[in-house]
């Protein structure tokens, strides 16, 4: 998509230098998600009012095109004239522009995940790629959101979902950008569950030698005999090393990054594993804030209560889903995140979320691993962890 309009008295680089390169970057990436759809009542809020507003001027100079939009803003900020005028000479062509995600670097970030899978597209909001390899008429995450969001437990849980939407030929959903309104805040992605991997991604009982080779090039004594024989590895043998790499495995969740203020994301955290690991990176998370601790310890506990109400959660498998932290010297907040790989399990079929996966229970241990979390949370404690190595750098 394209959003153009005709200048004739000001000249696109005059305006484009009395903007600057940060009011310019702003203004378009406030921009984009209008532009993507005329439905302007989500970016109302009870504080905010109306964000976007058409742009209206008589006797311009300046001919535009009737759905143009623009922002309105404090008088700090750049007129709305230039704004205008600087975001129609853009050509804005895929919502994830590298120059939109740089332009708001200070307040939004991706912690983790598949790298560009998520861009900020508008106020309070993100946009989320469609999972590779999904079925063109089916999107698992959208159906997820949908039902969550519809069931009175869970949608306070979850991030606020919008909609599902074409761009650019790529499918996407839109959902609440839950950094926003947070200040340079501490974030925690953990991945729940003993198992990340769906069932039928193991299936197929074939040994493969890439497989082997990924294997032995992380740890070269992981493979057996045989296997070493063989040089080759199932599927199944190499997912469940993979978690055994990791906490996932034992402890039922894994730390996948961590950002705190001030500081770049951390995501290279394989080696925190053991219980007294994971205890000392969340007691350097949490410092000495008590009332933090407090509060996220009373949101996963919410959380776990909201998830075994749920019916959703009775009749289908949550593999490869987030617990996602925030919490600034205001706020705090958790939410349930990643829902991908989630999908309803057979009819005949009752998962407890607890019990040790076995081939065909769809088991995925995500309860398990919630309950200790919340322990690890409670009990960790930053002088008790002095001692250890800091494994999180």
């Amino acid at each position: 998509m394209t959003v153009t309009s005709k200048m004739n008295s000001v000249s696109r680089q005059s305006v484009l230098s009395r903007l600057g390169p940060g009011g310019l970057l702003y203004a378009a990436n406030k921009i984009i998600a209008v532009a993507a759809g005329k439905d302007e009542d989500r970016w109302r809020s009870k504080n905010e009012g109306a964000l976007f507003k058409r742009w209206k001027r008589t006797g311009s100079s300046v001919e535009t095109t009737p759905a143009a939009p623009t922002l309105t803003t404090p008088s700090t900020q750049p007129s709305d004239l230039l704004k205008f005028l600087a975001i129609n000479a853009l050509e804005l062509s895929a919502p994830a522009s590298d120059a939109l995600l740089k332009s708001r670097s200070s307040e939004w970030f991706q912690l983790s995940g598949h790298p560009g899978s998520l861009a900020p597209a508008g106020p309070g909001t993100v946009w989320k790629r469609r999972a590779a390899g999904d079925h063109p008429a089916h999107n698992p995450e959208c159906d997820a959101y949908k039902a969550l969001a519809a069931c009175p437990h869970m949608r306070s849980a979850i991030p606020r979902f919008y909609r599902e939407l074409e761009y650019g030929g790529e499918n996407f959903i839109e959902l609440q950008d839950l950094l926003h309104g947070f200040r340079d805040p501490h974030v925690m992605d953990i991945k729940m569950g003993t198992r990340t991997f769906l069932e039928d991604e193991v299936s197929n009982a074939r040994a493969r030698t890439d497989l082997y080779e990924k294997m032995v090039r992380l740890d070269p004594n992981a493979p057996t005999e045989a296997e070493h024989a063989a040089r080759a590895v199932t599927k199944l043998r190499y997912m469940q090393f993979r978690e055994q790499c990791s906490s996932s495995a034992e402890q039922g969740f894994r730390i996948e990054a961590v950002k705190m203020p001030g500081e770049p994301p951390l995501t290279d955290l394989q080696k925190v594993r053991e219980p007294k690991q994971l205890s000392a990176t969340i007691a350097r998370f949490l410092g000495d804030d008590e009332r933090a601790r407090r509060a996220i310890a009373a949101r996963l506990r919410e959380i776990r209560s909201l998830f075994e109400k749920s019916e959703f959660f009775r009749t289908h498998e949550i593999v490869g889903s987030s617990i996602f932290i925030i919490y600034d010297d205001e706020r705090v907040g958790a939410w349930l995140i990643d829902f991908a790989k989630t999908r309803r399990v057979p009819n005949d079929i009752k998962v407890t979320h607890r019990e040790p996966w076995q081939q065909g229970n769809h088991e995925e241990g995500f309860l398990y691993g919630l309950d200790r979390l919340i322990n690890t949370i409670e009990t960790a404690r930053l002088s008790e962890t002095m001692t250890e190595p800091d494994v999180s750098r």
